[in-house]
């Protein structure tokens, strides 16, 4: 499969999550971080939140999901990824990527995603959480 290719293939992909207490506790014990703010209700509440913020770099979790296992190749790899916060996302929050591409390069054989990522709620309008970017890099294979 050639970059152009993979770009054609995955131009419009969108995928649903759940922050559900597996995705929540396996995160926090993978990370060792228990700031207050992510473990004690009372605490986030303190600061203006209705519940203990989930981790933003679940989301991370979900990109790596979307490259690693969406995408119609597995002869690929993250180059950089960044990801800017606009709301909170709680334990059991669906939360939908949506994923679209930003730019292709056949030189370099890289492709630059553009991700959002929307809370969904039933009966309302969608929730901007978070957007991002991914950089992929296609694999090719070692010249015998």
């Amino acid at each position: 499969m050639t970059i152009t290719e993979l770009a054609e293939k995955s131009a419009n992909i969108q995928y649903l999550y759940q922050v559900t207490p597996e995705v929540y506790y396996s995160f926090q014990r993978c990370s060792n971080d228990y700031n207050p703010l992510h473990v004690d209700k009372a605490f986030a509440e303190e600061k203006g939140f209705q519940d203990r913020v989930m981790y933003g770099n679940i989301l991370n979790a979900f990109v790596s999901h979307f490259v690693g296992m969406l995408l119609p190749t597995r002869n690929v790899m993250i180059q950089s990824q960044d990801i800017n916060f606009h709301n909170p996302v709680y334990l059991n929050d669906l939360i939908q990527l949506e994923v679209g591409i930003d730019t292709v390069s056949e030189a370099v054989n890289i492709i630059n995603y553009k991700l959002k990522f929307k809370k969904i709620v039933a009966g309302e309008k969608p929730k901007l959480v978070a957007k991002g970017h991914v950089q992929i890099g296609l694999l090719i294979d070692k010249e015998k």
